[in-house]
C-alpha cells in the first residue's frame, strides 16, 4: 500500500487496514469491492486546507485538512442516501458543498439543490439553501435565509468577493424559470440579480460576475442558447435547436471577458469548441478532436479563464487553444514526467504556484500530486485506492471497427489477469445509460475484476453512446433491440474474428441497460452466448412509460416518446416477450427501492423464463436500489455472479469472506 501522510483521509472514511489475501484459485473479491479512500480532492486558494468528498457506504462526505499538520479540522456528513456531489472553496475559509441524492450505486446522482457551507478553520457548518433549511425562529426578526422549496446550484465563486457566490435557482415546480442569486456563503442571504428568458436554464458569467449567458429547454426538450452583455439589458437569441438542429452550450470567457466560448455540435462527427465575439458576431473554430467530443475544459491555474480541453479517446490527450502558451507548456512537462497516464490540473491556489494533478491510467484509479510550478518539483499526495498495484492490474487496450452498416465503433479489451497461449472466455459487458454514457478506458473495478477471473472483457460504444458527437448519439434514438443491439454482436464477433476470445465460452453481462441489452442479446443471438446476466435491468419496455421515475416530468415523457419509443413499438424488442428464444442459462439481481429499474422488470422476467424452461437464477434485495450499496450484500452478489459465470465459462469463483473481527 502506498504511504501518505494524509493517511487521515482513510481513517475518517474507516477505510484503514489492508486488503486480505485469497488463493490463486479464487478471485479476492475486498480487492475490487473496497470502496475509494475518496472521490475527488481540492485545493484551497492560499494552498492551506484540502478539502475532499469521503465515499462511505451509502452516503458521501467531505473532509477538511489542514496541510501541513496533515489532520483533520472540519468535516460534514449528510444522512442517508445523500451524497456531497460537489464542493467549491469560495474562500480560504468556506468550502460550498451541493447534495444529491441516490437510493443505489449505480444510481447516477439526483442533485437536490441543497447547497452547505462548511468552515476550514472553526469546522462548523451551515444549510444555506434548499427544501430543509429552518428558518431562525419566532423569537427574532432577523431571517437572513429564505425558508422556501427551491434547489440552487453554484454557477461562479466570486473570488473577487470572498464572502458571496453567484447560484441558478430551481422552484420546485415543473419545467420553471429559473434565476440567479447572490448567495452570502456566510449568512445565507440572497438577492436576485437576474432571471431567464427559457424553463430550466443553467447561466454562464463573465469574468467580472456579470450573467452572461442562459441555456435551457422546455419540456419540448428543444435547446435555446441567449446572450446578453451587461445586467439589464434584454436577453438575445443565439441558437434554437429546432432551427439550427444543434445544441450549442456557453463555456466561459476570455480573461478580458470580450470573448465567449462555446461548444457546438457538428452535423456529423464531434462537437468543436468555438470562440465568439458578441461584439461583432464572429466566429472561429478553435478546438475539435476527429473522434471525440471535449470531456473536460481545463483552466488556466488560479482562474476560470479555458485554455484547452481533455479529450477521453483511445488514450486520455489535451490540446490547447494555444499550443505555444505557457498553460500547455505545463501540461507538456506534467505528460512528459508521468508518460503513459493520463494527466489533469484538477484545483491550484489562486497565485497559480501549487497545482493539484491528478494521474490515471486503465490500470491505475487514479494518483494525486503537488506541484510547484516555480520549483519544479512534484511531491504525491495520495491515491485514490492505494492497494491498487497499476503494475498487477489487466491491461486495458483501445480497439476500433466498422459495424455490419459501415459505422466506426470504439472501445476497450481488459485482457484476463493471468497469461497463457489459449484464446481466453470473454465477458462482453454493455454499458448502462445508454444514451450519453461511454466507456472510456479508465480503470474500471469490475472488469478488473472478471479479468482477474480468467475472462477477457469486452466494452463497446454502440451507437447512441456519448463522446462521439450529436449524430453518433442520435444514430441510437428509437434502436433498444435493434441497431444498438447489432453493435454488441457486431463487437462480439469482431473479437472473435481478432482471436481475442474463444467462441465457444462467451458470457453477456449488464446493468440497467446493460442487463437490457445482455437479455437481448441471449435472444437474438442464442448461438453466440453461453449465458446472460442481468443487474437491476429493465425488461419490460412498455412498462418504462407507467412505472419508474422517468415518466414523472413532461421532460421525461417526452425523451421515452422520442428515445425509446411509444409502448406499442417497444413490446417487440422486450425480453420479457422473447423468453421462449432465450436457450442458456441466465442470472438475474434487483432490488426493491429501485426506482430508475423497479423490481417488477426483473419478477416479469424471471417468471417468463421460468415459464419457458429457462434455467433461471435471481437474487433480490428489498431495502437496496439500483445498484447494491451495503457491503455484504454487494459481496453476495458478486460472488454469485462469479459462480454462475464460472459455471459456464470455467473461469475462478470468489475467495470466502474474511472473518469479522
Amino acid at each position: 500500500m502506498k504511504y501518505s501522510k494524509w493517511a487521515a483521509l482513510a481513517v475518517l472514511a474507516a477505510l484503514s487496514g489492508s486488503v486480505g489475501q485469497a488463493s490463486a484459485a479464487e478471485v479476492n473479491l475486498d480487492h475490487y469491492l473496497k470502496r475509494d479512500t475518496f472521490n475527488d480532492i481540492k485545493l484551497s486558494p492560499s494552498g492551506q486546507y484540502y478539502a475532499a468528498t469521503i465515499p462511505m457506504e451509502d452516503r458521501t462526505g467531505v473532509a477538511i485538512l489542514d496541510r501541513e499538520a496533515g489532520k483533520v479540522v472540519g468535516s460534514f456528513m449528510p444522512p442517508k442516501n445523500n451524497h456531497a456531489s460537489s464542493f467549491y472553496w469560495v474562500s480560504d475559509d468556506r468550502v460550498l458543498i451541493g447534495l444529491a441524492e441516490k437510493f443505489g450505486s449505480l444510481d447516477k446522482p439526483q442533485p437536490t439543490g441543497e447547497l452547505y457551507s462548511l468552515s476550514a478553520r472553526s469546522g462548523r457548518g451551515d444549510l444555506l439553501v434548499g427544501y430543509r433549511v429552518e428558518g431562525a425562529g419566532p423569537g427574532t426578526r432577523i431571517q437572513p435565509k429564505k425558508v422556501e422549496a427551491v434547489a440552487a446550484f453554484l454557477i461562479d465563486s466570486m473570488p473577487q468577493e470572498e464572502r458571496n457566490v453567484l447560484v441558478t435557482v430551481w422552484p420546485f415546480s415543473s419545467d420553471p424559470y429559473t434565476r440567479v442569486d447572490r448567495l452570502d456563503v456566510t449568512s445565507g442571504r440572497r438577492q436576485t440579480v437576474a432571471r431567464s428568458p427559457v424553463r430550466n436554464a443553467d447561466f454562464v458569467s463573465d469574468p467580472s460576475g456579470q450573467i452572461r449567458f442562459a441555456h435551457g429547454a422546455g419540456s419540448d426538450n428543444i435547446n435555446k442558447l441567449y446572450y446578453r452583455g451587461v445586467t439589464g439589458e434584454d436577453w438575445k437569441l443565439v441558437n434554437d435547436e429546432a432551427v439550427s438542429k444543434r445544441i450549442e452550450t456557453a463555456l466561459g470567457f476570455s480573461e478580458d471577458g470580450q470573448t465567449a466560448y462555446l461548444q457546438v455540435q457538428q452535423a456529423d462527427g464531434p462537437d468543436a469548441i468555438v470562440s465568439w465575439d458578441p461584439a461583432t458576431g464572429k466566429r472561429a473554430t478553435l478546438l475539435r478532436d476527429p473522434v471525440v467530443d471535449p470531456e473536460q475544459l481545463l483552466y488556466r491555474p488560479g482562474t476560470r479563464v479555458p485554455v484547452g480541453a481533455l479529450y477521453m479517446g483511445d488514450k486520455p490527450r489535451t490540446r490547447f487553444f494555444d499550443d505555444a502558451s505557457a498553460d500547455a507548456r505545463l501540461y507538456r512537462s506534467l505528460e512528459a514526467a508521468f508518460a503513459g497516464e493520463g494527466v489533469l490540473i484538477t484545483s491550484s491556489t489562486r497565485d497559480g504556484r501549487l497545482v493539484l494533478v491528478q494521474t490515471w491510467s486503465g490500470g491505475n484509479p487514479g494518483d494525486f500530486y503537488i506541484f510547484d510550478t516555480v520549483a519544479k518539483s512534484a511531491e504525491h499526495l495520495i491515491s485514490r485506492s492505494g492497494w491498487v498495484d497499476a503494475a498487477r492490474s489487466a491491461k486495458v487496450t483501445p480497439f476500433a471497427f466498422k459495424a455490419r452498416d459501415g459505422m466506426e465503433l470504439h472501445g476497450y479489451l481488459t485482457a484476463p489477469t493471468a497469461s497463457g497461449t489459449a484464446k481466453p472466455p470473454m465477458v462482453v459487458v454493455p454499458h448502462g445509460g445508454p444514451f450519453g454514457v461511454f466507456d472510456d478506458g479508465s480503470y474500471n473495478s469490475e472488469a478488473q475484476m472478471l479479468a482477474d477471473a480468467g475472462y477477457a472483457v469486452l466494452q463497446v460504444n454502440f451507437r447512441g453512446s456519448g463522446n462521439f458527437g450529436r449524430a453518433y448519439r442520435q444514430a441510437g434514438a428509437q434502436q433498444w433491440g435493434g441497431t444498438m443491439q447489432d453493435d454488441v454482436t457486431d463487437a462480439t464477433r469482431w473479437a472473435i474474428a481478432q482471436g481475442h476470445a474463444d467462441a465457444s465460452r462467451i458470457c453477456i453481462y449488464g446493468a440497467s441497460y446493460g442487463a437490457y441489452a445482455a437479455l437481448m442479446g441471449a435472444a437474438r443471438e442464442p448461438g453466440l452466448y453461453r449465458c446472460a446476466a442481468g443487474y437491476v435491468g429493465v425488461y419490460d419496455l412498455p412498462m418504462m412509460h407507467t412505472t419508474g421515475d422517468i415518466q414523472r416530468s413532461g421532460s421525461g415523457s417526452t425523451y421515452l416518446k422520442e428515445w425509446l419509443g411509444s409502448a406499442a413499438e417497444v413490446a417487440a424488442v422486450s425480453p420479457v416477450n422473447l423468453a421462449d428464444r432465450i436457450k442458456v442459462p441466465v442470472f438475474l439481481a434487483a432490488g426493491g427501492e429501485d426506482e430508475r429499474a423497479p423490481i417488477q422488470h426483473t419478477k416479469r422476467m424471471e417468471t417468463a423464463l421460468k415459464k419457458a424452461g429457462v434455467p433461471v437464477e435471481s437474487l433480490y434485495y428489498d431495502t437496496e436500489g439500483h445498484g447494491f450499496y451495503t457491503d455484504p450484500h454487494r459481496r453476495e452478489y458478486y460472488g454469485k455472479l462469479l459462480a454462475f459465470l464460472s459455471h459456464s465459462l470455467g473461469g475462478k469463483t470468489a475467495g470466502a469472506a474474511p472473518a469479522s473481527p
